[in-house]
């Protein structure tokens, strides 16, 4: 027997239990009462997700790329951490991309971007001048989602 939700009801359980409101929401769903569904909280849901989503995949690519320019410019200081931290981001990345299109096309869109903040970091954390890095992007997408730094 499916418990009818008010218009109140689904407000109270958006404010205070956000995956008890997403279960009601597919239980809506799934029964066809679709009419019942909380559409402005399922909006700003559904935008926010889109958001973290996008913020994600900018925030890992950045990672990315200031590890490998770290790897690639600091030879000598390469560690451990900095190459689980590569094969991490790609692994990730791989797997966030593999399944969106539309991330993918996102991921393409703010490589520059990201490609500018890694700049940033990997010059902060090298204490090399940024002028040290290309002025563009040497990597493309694909050689991101399968970057393998190696040992020499």
């Amino acid at each position: 027997m499916m418990v009818v939700l008010t218009g109140e009801t689904l407000f109270v359980l958006y404010e205070t239990d956000e995956t008890a409101w997403l279960e009601a929401m597919a239980d809506l769903i799934e029964a066809g009462h679709v009419d019942q569904l909380d559409y402005s909280h399922l909006r700003e849901y559904l935008s926010d997700m889109a958001k973290r989503d996008r913020r994600e995949i900018q925030s890992r690519l950045a990672t990315l790329i200031a590890h490998l320019l770290k790897w690639e410019y600091q030879p000598a200081n390469r560690t451990g951490s900095w190459h689980a931290t590569i094969l991490e981001q790609s692994d990730e990345l791989q797997d966030a991309l593999g399944e969106s299109k539309l991330l993918r096309n996102h991921a393409r869109e703010v490589l520059p971007k990201s490609y500018a903040k890694a700049v940033r970091w990997a010059a902060a954390e090298t204490g090399l001048p940024a002028s040290t890095f290309p002025d563009i992007c040497p990597y493309d997408l694909d050689g991101l989602l399968t970057a393998q730094p190696d040992a020499g």
